[in-house]
């Protein structure tokens, strides 16, 4: 697999979990949560779809070869709005892994879009509450 085809299945990767609308060949419109992706054939599930009058799916898998565009309906998570959040509390002690979706902070907390993963004690206590802020105002 080239680098390229790596990049596209990752960005492809990362809207599971995430809500996406799927446009058929025969332009029919699904919206729901991505939760399977067949690489190889670019089948895909959605749970908890609607179609485009409005009828509920608890389930929907469609086949990839009737896919013809696929649309992220959430907005991508700032993580970088986020490490410079954390700079400003923790300067010269964070670095930010866009790329791979995380944030270290101290080279022990580590920080992604779920909030803090991987660290515990005062630093990781304190990160954790940075995220928590940066989150609400997010919301706001």
């Amino acid at each position: 697999m080239s680098i390229i085809q790596r990049r596209f299945f990752g960005e492809l990767s990362a809207l599971v979990d995430k809500t996406i609308s799927v446009k058929t060949v025969d332009g029919k419109t699904y919206t729901g949560v991505l939760v399977g992706v067949n690489p190889e054939n670019m089948s895909l599930c959605l749970a908890e779809a609607k179609d485009e009058t409005g009828t509920n799916m608890h389930r929907i898998f469609l086949n990839g070869s009737v896919v013809a565009q696929i649309f992220s309906v959430e907005k991508p998570f700032d993580l970088r709005a986020l490490a410079e959040r954390l700079e400003k509390v923790f300067p010269t002690m964070v670095k930010l892994y866009e790329d791979k979706g995380f944030i270290w902070v101290m080279d022990k907390v580590k920080v992604t879009e779920k909030g803090v993963v991987e660290g515990s004690g005062p630093a990781a206590e304190r990160v954790q509450k940075v995220y928590e802020q940066f989150i609400s105002e997010i919301k706001a």
